[in-house]
């Protein structure tokens, strides 16, 4: 009956120094959306932090004070009202472009007004999903396929072949070596290293698509459950050379701009399903996925979602104050991470058991509430594997 005491004795112990590590971890999560709903992107003004710009299912919102306030500076009319995502011009953050459900529309003035720059032919066409402004060159990306002006936006010519008639689902690049431009569609990711004069396959998402297309298909046939949907692209802000690819089943890295992957390590993550990933200006990694927000961090992935009730999240982003941003479909949500990064080089392990009691503690208390008699108690003080 003692002995069982003991064993319960110790198992609380442990349970409420856990319990205390992990509430020590948890990271505060404040509603800042103030009601706005079913959100697509955010664009956060990293010079004024306070500016926020939010793309909903329903019109952009801004706000000037952190949250505080919102108003709506942009309506789309028509069936498909949703602003899908968001940009800065290249030269200041003034200019302003939102990606829609109805064309492309710009703003020079912080979204005072606005003009549509682009009109697709039909309703496909016209939903815009990505986004790239170039100091010469804008990217767009639609359901239909790929668009590019080189006169800001007053004429518009359409990419050829697969990246031309594909939905696109994301576009990155790098704003100082323009050269290079990466494009994710359903079938893979296109490259240009040459501003988009040609284009080539780098990451094929479904090696049989084409059947009798010799030059995509694999040498080792076990290579087809590797490659999955592919979700989101995202490129290394101080490494050109690195890419990193969410997919449906992981996310695989690229360290030569996109001529070989690799599977990408999902440790820690309790879904495979990656839906999103964002690399900070410090090169930080982070990633969405159905079971939360993750940053990768020694080696493996962390929870930052503990205590998120933000159903699902379809955009992150990061301003120069450590604030973390996650914008879905049950609205805008903020949390300081500044105490977490700070913990950098530490394992989740050794974090949870910061505060685990010693063993003399451990047998203290036991005498002291099951009785036990101390000559009773042993302990292996260097246990083996």
């Amino acid at each position: 009956m003692k002995k069982a005491i003991l064993i319960s004795l110790i198992a609380g112990l442990l349970i409420f120094a856990l319990k205390d590590a992990v509430n020590a971890l948890d990271i505060e999560w404040e509603d800042i959306g103030r009601g706005n709903l079913n959100l697509r992107s955010i664009l956060v003004d990293t010079d004024k932090p306070q500016i926020i710009y939010i793309g909903a299912n329903n019109g952009l919102f801004k706000t000037e004070d952190s949250g505080e306030n919102w108003r709506n500076i942009l309506s789309i009319r028509g069936q498909n009202r949703a602003v899908n995502f968001l940009l800065f011009g290249s030269q200041d953050r003034n200019s302003l472009y939102a990606a829609t459900g109805a064309g492309l529309f710009y703003s020079a003035n912080e979204g005072r007004n606005w003009d549509r720059i682009f009109h697709g032919k039909n309703y496909l066409e016209n939903e815009c999903t990505a986004l790239a402004i170039l100091p010469s060159t804008i990217y767009l990306g639609t359901k239909a396929g790929l668009f590019v002006s080189k006169d800001k936006g007053r004429s518009w010519y359409k990419e050829t072949g697969k990246i031309g008639n594909s939905y696109t689902l994301a576009i990155a690049c790098n704003p100082e070596e323009s050269d290079y431009i990466y494009v994710v569609c359903p079938s893979g990711v296109f490259k240009t290293q040459n501003k988009g004069q040609s284009w080539e396959r780098v990451f094929v998402a479904n090696p049989q698509e084409d059947g009798n297309d010799a030059e995509e298909k694999l040498d080792d046939e076990d290579e087809e459950e590797k490659f999955s949907a592919i979700r989101y692209i995202s490129i290394g802000p101080n490494n050109a050379n690195c890419l990193y690819l969410a997919t449906s089943k992981g996310i695989y890295r690229s360290q030569d701009r996109g001529l070989s992957w690799e599977s990408f390590s999902t440790y820690g993550l309790l879904n495979q399903d990656v839906q999103f990933l964002f690399l900070s200006k410090n090169s930080n990694l982070y990633t969405v996925t159905k079971s939360g927000i993750f940053e990768y961090r020694s080696g493996r992935w962390q929870e930052l979602s503990f205590n998120l009730a933000a159903g699902e999240i379809r955009f992150l982003t990061l301003d120069n104050q450590n604030n973390l941003y996650a914008a879905g479909d049950k609205g805008l949500f903020k949390a300081n991470i500044s105490d977490f990064n700070n913990r950098k080089g530490e394992n989740i392990i050794s974090l949870y058991l910061q505060n685990e009691p010693k063993i003399n503690e451990v047998q203290q208390a036991a005498i002291k509430y099951a009785e036990v008699e101390p000559e009773k108690i042993s302990y292996c003080k260097n246990p083996g594997p």
